[in-house]
């Protein structure tokens, strides 16, 4: 981040504008609206800063810019067109810590302007930095569409009301879900139609039968990246108050959860610290009784290989709703970044997905149908037991040289994708690191022609096929 976005209050606070143009009144029109006391410098001003300064709103120095114009100022913005004016206000800004921008010219610049959309008291800014402010604009046009004008009247309303709500309603958690009640109901819709005191009478009915429940979302994270989140994961996320969330959960997903939510790490991973699935449990009920909007966040979709069901279980016993986002699993995630279709006509008619980390006592796996050809094998959490796995396939019948794919990291910009034959599977493995997937099949080649995300460079082994 080149910059920090703020939002600055300038009422009353002495502002220089250089420059009497056309761009210089613009930014002029942005620092009134704000309330800030402008003081224009340059020798001519146009109709529009004539304008301004009969009707009082500007102070005018029909002078050169000066060094000197700008003590005591608060910032500064330099709109000429001669750029040795320009840099001079930017050099006696810096000597002078004063905020100064320079237009069109990043460089010169210890503020930027951002694009903004205006529902005052509720105002966005799009920033690129200064690197593509078309791009940033652009942005703001869309964003303007899906913001109602009715957004500053409901703003005000509820600013009004906070005051008189924080007497009646001290719990901080509690008041968060008072106004997200309030922006998703009945107030919201009294002030888009037109009604503010009814709206005023809502917020004070809501106040009196207000009463918070705990509830939990169990939600699929998808594989790794964030761009694979469903909308209502999204929204779920942005509205927790606690996020307990496993290893495989992306960076990437956990920046966008609301900032103030309380996050904790209950993943199981090898080699590092475990949470015991029973205090997973334990946690996620005593969030949720303690009137809590809980997120359970879980890489992939949660109820493949996720243990989603075991925890619901747990919720249903303990009378706490829920519900449940699904998430895109890894064999549909990996498998699509790394050009591997999981079925095809002409190479896999069946897609079988397992898991390689079964409990200690049994193996239930039927070998012999998952040894069958003309099908696509999707091993979850196989690197450890890939030996065995590579072995149980061969010996019931699964030909050595068939395609296998494990990929690495999937869907992440390090994804890493090694490929060769059933024979390798287990030298393959020893290459790859977790979180990893194999993949088993005809249907491994055809990304060699599919292939379209991140690095194209595929790991590969010299074809060899193993006796038997």
């Amino acid at each position: 981040m080149e910059y920090l976005p703020i939002f600055a209050d300038l009422q009353q606070r002495p502002c220089v504008v250089v420059g009497g143009g056309t761009v210089a009144w613009r930014k002029t029109q942005m620092l009134l609206k704000a309330g800030a006391d402008v003081r224009v410098i340059a020798p001519k001003l146009n109709a529009e800063f004539q304008a301004a300064l009969a009707a009082n709103q500007v102070s005018h120095l029909a002078e050169t810019f000066e060094p000197h114009h700008l003590d005591g100022i608060f910032l500064a913005i330099a709109a000429t067109e001669r750029k040795a004016v320009n840099a001079l206000v930017y050099q006696s800004a810096n000597q002078r810590q004063v905020l100064v921008n320079v237009v069109d010219d990043t460089q010169r610049c210890s503020f930027i302007v951002p694009s903004i959309i205006d529902r005052s008291p509720i105002v966005v800014a799009i920033s690129s930095s200064g690197k593509a402010p078309v791009l940033a604009r652009m942005l703001r046009e869309k964003i303007e569409t899906l913001l109602p004008q009715h957004l500053g009247k409901m703003a005000t309303i509820a600013g009004n009301f906070r005051d008189r709500l924080k007497q009646m309603v001290p719990d901080f958690s509690a008041r968060r879900f008072f106004w997200e009640q309030a922006f998703n109901g009945r107030f919201a819709q009294l002030v888009e139609a037109g009604q503010p005191q009814a709206a005023e009478q809502e917020l004070t009915r809501l106040s009196q039968t207000l009463k918070p429940q705990g509830e939990v979302s169990l939600i699929g994270a998808g594989p790794g990246d964030a761009g694979l989140l469903t909308l209502r994961a999204l929204q779920l996320m942005q509205q927790a108050d606690v996020v307990l969330y496993d290893y495989l959960v992306s960076d990437d997903v956990l920046e966008l959860v609301r900032r103030d939510a309380e996050l904790v790490c209950v993943g199981k991973r090898a080699g590092y610290h475990s949470v015991p699935q029973a205090e997973t449990n334990r946690l996620i009920v005593d969030y949720a009784q303690q009137g809590k909007r809980v997120v359970r966040l879980k890489g992939g979709d949660p109820f493949m290989f996720g243990r989603g069901g075991e925890e619901l279980e747990v919720l249903f016993d303990a009378g706490i709703p829920f519900q449940v986002v699904p998430g895109i699993t890894a064999a549909a995630g990996a498998t699509a970044y790394a050009g591997i279709p999981l079925t095809h006509r002409d190479y896999a008619q069946t897609a079988m997905f397992i898991t390689g980390h079964t409990k200690p006592e049994s193996d239930p796996l039927d070998w012999q149908v998952l040894a069958r050809g003309k099908q696509t094998l999707v091993i979850y959490m196989g690197l450890m037991k890939s030996s065995y796995i590579q072995q149980q396939l061969l010996a019931h019948g699964r030909q050595s040289d068939t395609p296998i794919a494990i990929i690495e990291r999937g869907t992440h910009q390090s994804q890493q994708v090694y490929q060769g034959q059933l024979s390798q599977l287990a030298t393959l493995a020893q290459q790859a690191a977790s979180p990893s997937l194999i993949v088993i099949g005809e249907v491994v080649n055809l990304s060699q022609k599919l292939r379209w995300f991140g690095n194209q460079e595929v790991q590969s082994q010299p074809q060899a096929v193993a006796s038997l």
